[in-house]
């Protein structure tokens, strides 16, 4: 009799590690809130919404007007605008060498990108910064092409939008990211005084100085459900006051409920909204 009296039996498939086949890189996503996974195309047709619980994932200017205006046709506008590295600042590494990591990265020049074309016929020029670079952080150029966007709109006499998703300033240009606050305001009174709409769409996160300036100046102030939308995060500002924060504090509907919003609006019904928006206004 062997001395071997007990062995472990293998059952079941064997597959050698070269012939497993690997899922594509991207093919799939799974949603950040609740953890369904679906495919990138389910995603896309979704508008990017997760389809288990309506959680909005985070696009850029592509994607939006894409879905925005008609047949996903668009005039882009001030397209070859470039930062520049004026006071040659340095933290972990040098900000020339952030630009161009970014610029590679997603194919941008800078955070904002700026189009004009048709919502249900009816045209508007569509100001949207993108989280993708550098968190969306506002520079010298997303200021001007805001500017510049401006005094497209007043020149043609068109309404104006702006969806923001931003960090905030960006610390890297110092002063000059901090003058754009002024600059927009500035700017956004001068399209007031030609009596021309102003749409905020905000979406998550809106922070720091874009929330302290262009962003809650709308005539219509809207954003994404759930969105994470005040000037200091939640988290700085309970460490100052020493208190816990209201449920769902900073969020779309809390700000909705405290009068800094008119009203939240879901991806799906945002260009119908934006259509009747500048319907009331236009005519």
């Amino acid at each position: 009799m062997s001395s071997t009296w007990f062995r472990r039996i293998k059952k079941g498939i064997s597959t050698e590690t070269k012939e497993k086949k690997e899922a594509p890189d991207g093919l799939w996503h799974k949603c950040p809130e609740c953890r369904t996974t679906i495919t990138q195309t389910a995603l896309k047709e979704n508008l990017y919404l997760c389809p288990n619980c309506n959680f909005h994932n985070r696009i850029n200017a592509e994607e939006y007007f894409d879905i925005l205006f008609d047949n996903g046709q668009f005039e882009e506008l001030f397209g070859n605008i470039a930062p520049k590295d004026n006071l040659k600042f340095v933290d972990v590494k040098p900000y020339e060498a952030r630009l161009k990591s970014a610029q590679k990265t997603t194919g941008l020049l800078d955070a904002m990108t700026v189009g004009v074309g048709d919502i249900d016929g009816k045209p508007l020029v569509i100001a949207c910064m993108n989280f993708n670079f550098i968190g969306g952080s506002m520079g010298s150029v997303v200021g001007e092409k805001i500017a510049r966007g401006i005094d497209y709109s007043i020149k043609h006499k068109l309404p104006f939008m702006i969806i923001s998703k931003s960090g905030g300033a960006r610390m890297m240009e110092s002063a000059f990211s901090l003058m754009q606050m002024a600059k927009t305001s500035a700017k956004l009174t001068q399209l007031a005084n030609a009596k021309l709409p102003y749409i905020s769409l905000m979406t998550d996160p809106t922070t720091g100085g874009v929330t302290a300036s262009f962003a809650m100046l709308g005539d219509i102030n809207i954003a994404e459900p759930n969105a994470l939308i005040g000037f200091a995060g939640p988290r700085i500002i309970k460490e100052t006051i020493k208190k816990d924060l209201p449920a769902g504090f900073q969020r779309s509907e809390f700000l909705v409920e405290k009068g800094f919003l008119d009203y939240v609006v879901n991806r799906k019904d945002l260009k119908r909204k934006l259509s009747d928006a500048i319907e009331w206004f236009i005519g």
